[in-house]
């Protein structure tokens, strides 16, 4: 889908069921650059924003009920009580109560969603529809950090993902041309500048993942077992590797994990602000060999799709992205190369996966707000 077509579709798809002019608010979806399953764990990551992203056209109706029109559907969703549908209802439903949770006023509202944000590919279409709805529900007076929490709190308790605050906060508070070296234990946030001598592929291995089926919860619950025996309320506060010898088992390998991941993202911002994309595209191969080993989150097909891509000529280093147990790839590119290195990339994989896998080029673009 090109990505002007859901700004279209949105306002199309609102006229045909509602009538009458609506407001429209926009979320894009995330790369995550590096800094993986470390945000649960107050550590540091760097996601930025990407061009492709969720559409909501949305007016107030007289009723305590939103009516919402998407292509996956349609829905009347009840605000006298939560009920979970176990689909993307939960998602928008879920945004309306916890918003109500911290303290707004949520009235009944007419929603047509429209989005270019692939789904199950790791690239976060699930906090970009919470964010883009939240925006949508107030009006545009809930944004930035505090949309960002509110929307990771209907993830976390509406929903059933415990998702940490990384995904909502680079949809709500990006800019574009950066990524955010974000500290997701104070939620401080710097903005890191991309040089455009460098863009990113984003290619979906064809395992689409469901992290609530309990690996990625599983994942968390050993970190926290780390943290409990090493005495920390959060791994972020270990900062050498030498400290976790007394750990054994999985929480030892996850602590392993966060530590150095987190010494990583700290090295990815240096690297970019000395512009050494090779150093930064070392950190990402770096990173992926530890989410495989240590983490345990990658699975054959993404292992095969990453050793490829970074492989490939016009690729500085790839690594899995997101949760894990299928999903995409982000590849750190050379513009220029670019394209030609996407489509050697999907075209021996295809002989592998039987099929061509979705692929795009994706730049760091702005974060959530109003569409004029």
């Amino acid at each position: 889908m090109n990505p002007s077509q859901p700004f279209q579709l949105a306002l199309t798809r609102f006229k045909d069921a509602f009538g009458g002019t609506p407001r429209l608010f926009r979320a894009p979806g995330r790369i995550n650059i590096i800094g993986e399953h470390v945000d649960y764990a107050g550590g540091k990551v760097m996601p930025a924003a990407i061009d492709y992203a969720c559409y909501v056209a949305a007016a107030p109706n007289q009723e305590n009920a939103l009516h919402v029109t998407t292509d996956l559907g349609t829905a009347r969703i009840d605000l006298n009580q939560f009920e979970r549908q176990g689909d993307w209802r939960d998602y928008v439903a879920g945004m309306a109560f916890a918003l109500r949770d911290a303290g707004h006023v949520v009235t009944g509202h007419n929603l047509a969603i429209a989005s270019d944000v692939p789904m199950g590919a790791g690239v976060s279409s699930s906090a970009a529809l919470e964010v883009a709805v939240g925006l949508a529900l107030t009006g545009g007076q809930v944004v930035g950090p505090l949309l960002a929490l509110i929307a990771q709190a209907a993830e976390n308790h509406y929903v059933g993902m415990a998702c940490g605050i990384m995904d909502q906060y680079a949809s709500a508070c990006a800019v574009a041309g950066h990524a955010l070296m974000l500290d997701c234990t104070s939620l401080e946030a710097k903005q890191v500048s991309l040089p455009q001598t460098v863009c990113f592929l984003v290619i979906d291995s064809g395992v689409k993942h469901r992290h609530t089926t309990g690996g990625y919860a599983s994942r968390r619950a050993d970190c926290e077992t780390a943290a409990q025996l090493l005495g920390v309320s959060l791994l972020s506060e270990v900062h050498d590797e030498a400290a976790l010898t007394g750990l054994s088992g999985n929480p030892r390998k996850r602590a392993r994990h966060v530590v150095s991941e987190i010494a990583r993202t700290t090295a990815a911002q240096q690297a970019l602000e000395a512009q050494d994309l090779v150093g930064l595209g070392r950190l990402l191969n770096q990173s992926h060999k530890s989410l495989a080993l240590d983490m345990e989150v990658s699975t054959p097909e993404v292992d095969r799709l990453t050793a490829l891509a970074q492989a490939t000529h016009g690729i500085y280093g790839a690594r899995m992205m997101g949760g894990g147990f299928g999903g995409s790839i982000i590849a750190l590119a050379d513009p220029a190369l670019a394209q030609m290195a996407m489509e050697t990339i999907v075209t021996t994989y295809a002989g592998f996966l039987g099929r061509r896998p979705d692929a795009i080029v994706v730049r760091a673009a702005a974060g959530a707000g109003e569409v004029k």
